[in-house]
């Protein structure tokens, strides 16, 4: 598996030619998006990226780990400031580095589609291939991203509710080189966040609440909602939120909005 270049990156993607305003890349890091939680409190510009060929104490949604060895993946996260975007909104962000995911897999020629609200499932088989971890400090997001890249290795264990992992590679992807592979991330996730900040963070005036509706395999599939402290919810994924909550219909007509949750897909609705 290829280096990742950062010097390429930058000369890419670091104004004025491209969209963010710093990009380092390290070699190992315990947590990319515990780095740049530190540098957000003390000061570090909007549009900060950080990458990291290794990290050896990734974190993913409600305080799990994930698995991050060198080489192999895709480990990146950034920074964001969105002056103007009310509070309840920000939840969007991690549905917005969905969408980029979703489209920089279309890139390289493989089949994705989202399950909400921050996994990307890659291949007929809808394996788990990318996972995002947003996270609020201060007036900034850390939103960080797992994606992996390099075929898996026997014995990596199912993701919490049963989905089996894959990667690019697994998945038959056009385009392997890392280098290429964070650049067509970060300028779609780029786009698609300068769209939504313009916007106030509505993403209804954007089209990007539409395009996730569209790439979103949890709407219109009947679900098992697994809640912190309640018992699970069953029903069928009805519609989005405009502050990006889930809305799960139960057998009794009822909506419930669910902003946090692990959720499995049970079958097509």
């Amino acid at each position: 598996m290829s280096e990742i270049d950062a010097a390429a990156l930058r000369e890419r993607l670091v104004a004025p030619a491209g969209p963010y305003d710093a990009l380092e890349v390290v070699a190992s890091t315990a947590s990319t998006n515990a780095d740049l939680t530190a540098a957000a409190t003390a000061g570090a510009a909007d549009r900060t990226v950080l990458v990291a060929d290794e990290q050896t104490a990734g974190r993913g949604r409600r305080g799990r780990g994930w698995v991050s060895p060198p080489g192999s993946g895709l480990y990146v996260s950034v920074l964001l400031r969105p002056a103007g975007v009310p509070a309840d909104r920000l939840s969007w962000l991690t549905l917005l580095a969905g969408i980029a995911l979703a489209r920089l897999a279309d890139s390289v020629g493989v089949e994705a589609v989202l399950k909400w609200p921050n996994d990307l499932l890659l291949g007929p088989g809808r394996g788990k291939g990318a996972g995002v971890l947003a996270e609020v400090v201060g007036d900034a997001v850390v939103l960080g991203t797992g994606l992996n890249v390099a075929p898996l290795p026997d014995g990596v264990q199912p993701a919490p509710g049963g989905l089996l992992p894959t990667s690019l590679a697994d998945a038959g992807a056009t385009v392997l080189d890392r280098t290429e592979l964070a650049a067509r991330l970060l300028l779609e996730l780029a786009d698609v966040e300068r769209a939504w900040r313009d916007a106030g963070g509505d993403p209804h005036v954007t089209g990007l609440h539409e395009e996730y509706l569209t790439r979103c395999a949890t709407i219109g599939s009947r679900v098992r909602v697994e809640l912190t402290g309640r018992p699970p919810l069953v029903g069928t994924g009805a519609h989005l939120g405009i502050d990006g909550t889930l809305v799960v219909r139960t057998d009794d007509g009822a909506h419930h909005p669910v902003s946090a949750g692990d959720v499995v897909h049970v079958r097509s609705a």
